[in-house]
């Protein structure tokens, strides 16, 4: 019985450990948030694939809401490069805010999409 006892101690000990070191027992506050990747941002892996969740459902070849299609490299390229597409998925004053009626993009979206922009928005 002695023997048992101390087994089920030592688990339970063992399992405390574990918790601890995995994160489980941390606050919200104390959990480190998750970085951004700005290093390897290119359109064919990140920003096409970004547009496609958020924005070609209204801007694309067959129903470009604003005069805005989204759809191909070229036309996107034309938005980001004279800014309109940074400024408005940043909400920025001037731009027409988007998602339009929805709510604004992830903070590492709108990081990726300038990144991409400012490195001269590549084909790549």
């Amino acid at each position: 019985m002695h023997n048992k006892l101390m087994l089920l101690l030592g688990a339970g000990i063992l399992l405390t450990a574990c918790a601890s070191e995995n994160g489980e027992d941390q606050t919200p506050d104390e959990i480190p948030a998750p970085t951004c990747n700005t290093a390897d941002v290119t359109y064919a892996l990140t920003v096409a694939p970004l547009l496609q969740k958020n924005c070609t459902s209204c801007h694309n070849a067959n129903f470009a809401s604003g005069g805005v299609n989204l759809s191909t490299y070229a036309t996107v390229r034309t938005v980001a490069l004279n800014g309109r597409l940074v400024g408005s998925v940043n909400h920025e004053p001037g731009y027409s805010p988007m998602p339009k009626g929805g709510a604004k993009l992830a903070e590492c979206d709108i990081t990726q999409l300038r990144k991409w922009v400012t490195d001269g928005a590549a084909n790549n």
